[in-house]
C-alpha cells in the first residue's frame, strides 16, 4: 500500500496539530495522566484515519477495451436515464457512486481515449447524495471519447470533501485506470453513458475503481 501524494501535506499538517496538541496537554495536565492517554489514543486513531484517506492499496486492475471499469471505489447509488445539460445535451444513462470517508479516494479513467472535455465548475457542498448535487455542487467533468463511446465522468464535491483534483487536460490520450485525479474525504462519482449501454452493477453494489465492470459499450 502506498499514500497518495494528495495527501502529503494534509498529513504533515494534522501530525503538526496533533503533535502540538497532545504537547500542550502533557505540560499543563501532565498530572492527569488517564486524560493524557485518553488524549493521546484518540489522536493516534484520528492520525492512521487521515492516512488511510490517502492509501492507494495494491490491486489487479482489469483492462479491457470492451468495458467501462468503475472509475471509484463506494456504492452505486443511481442507475437512471437523465439529460445530461453540460457536454451531450441529450438523454444519458446515470450511475453514480457514492464515496464515504472510508473508502480509496483515488478517481481512475474508466476508458481508455482522448479526453474531449476537462471542466471545473465552483458550486456548493450539499451532501452527496442530493440530487441537485450533480449539477449544483463544486464538480470537475471530463469526457473521454474512443472509437465505441464518448463517456463523461463527473467528480462531485459534497459536504464534507471540499477539494476536488483533476489531472486531464483536453487533447490528452489516457489509459483506462491511469488516475484521473482525487476528491479529499470522499464524495460521489457520476457516469453518463449512452442510452441503452448494457450496465453490469445493480443499485447498492459495493464496487472498487479499476476492478469492477460497470458496463459493456
Amino acid at each position: 500500500m502506498k499514500i497518495h501524494r494528495e495527501g502529503l501535506a494534509t498529513i504533515l499538517l494534522s501530525f503538526a496539530v496533533l503533535a502540538l496538541i497532545n504537547g500542550v496537554i502533557f505540560y499543563f495536565l501532565g498530572h492527569m495522566p488517564l486524560l493524557c492517554r485518553i488524549v493521546a489514543g484518540f489522536s493516534l486513531v484520528l492520525f492512521l484515519f487521515i492516512i488511510s484517506f490517502f492509501r492507494i492499496p495494491k490491486r489487479e486492475m482489469k483492462l479491457d477495451e470492451s468495458l467501462v471499469i468503475a472509475p471509484c471505489d463506494g456504492k452505486v447509488v443511481v442507475i437512471e436515464e437523465t439529460y445530461e445539460p453540460e457536454y451531450f445535451k441529450d438523454k444519458r444513462l446515470q450511475v453514480s457512486i457514492f464515496m464515504s470517508p472510508a473508502n480509496v479516494h483515488v478517481n481512475r479513467n474508466p476508458i481508455s481515449g482522448q479526453v474531449k472535455l476537462s471542466q471545473y465548475h465552483a458550486g456548493k457542498y450539499l451532501v452527496a447524495w442530493h440530487p441537485k448535487s450533480s449539477t449544483e455542487n463544486e464538480r470537475h467533468s471530463v469526457v473521454i471519447g474512443n472509437s465505441k463511446a464518448d463517456i463523461l465522468v463527473r467528480q462531485i464535491a459534497g459536504a464534507l470533501a471540499r477539494r476536488i483534483v483533476n489531472y486531464l487536460k483536453p487533447g490528452m490520450q489516457v489509459t483506462q485506470n491511469e488516475e484521473l485525479g482525487f476528491i479529499k474525504f470522499g464524495s460521489r462519482v457520476d457516469i453518463y453513458l449512452p442510452i441503452g449501454t448494457p450496465v453490469s452493477v445493480q443499485l447498492e453494489q459495493v464496487v472498487r475503481g479499476g476492478q469492477t465492470v460497470i458496463a459493456t459499450i
